[in-house]
């Protein structure tokens, strides 16, 4: 069954997949800026985040309190095996697009 998830939904993704179990809405934002140096707003961080959740993509849990942030709780994701399927599609998908893509057409050498 085909997951539909867009662009940006398979970045945070792909990122609490990387994170494994230490993904959280800070540092799913702070690796998409890092790493993709693409700036992005943690707020369209969690609603990806709760979007992937609705669809089963992934689950969260509530960590423990911490001081340094108040006293409030994290809410740690961790990615679900429809979520692992949902990547391994898009991988796919994405696979056989660049396979049809003549080794001349990304020649950059030629112009």
């Amino acid at each position: 069954m085909r997951q539909g998830i867009g662009e940006f939904e398979e970045i945070v993704l792909l990122v609490v997949a990387a994170q494994h179990d230490h993904a959280y809405g800070l540092s799913v934002t702070e690796a998409i800026e890092v790493q993709l140096k693409r700036s992005v707003k943690l707020s369209s961080v969690h609603t990806s985040l709760y979007r992937l959740e609705e669809k089963g993509l992934v689950e969260s849990r509530i960590g423990d309190t911490s001081t340094l942030r108040g006293g409030r709780k994290k809410r740690h994701f961790i990615i679900t095996t429809l979520g692992k399927r949902a990547l391994i599609e898009a991988q796919e998908a994405r696979q056989t697009l660049w396979n049809q893509i003549p080794s001349s057409v990304l020649d950059i050498s030629k112009g």
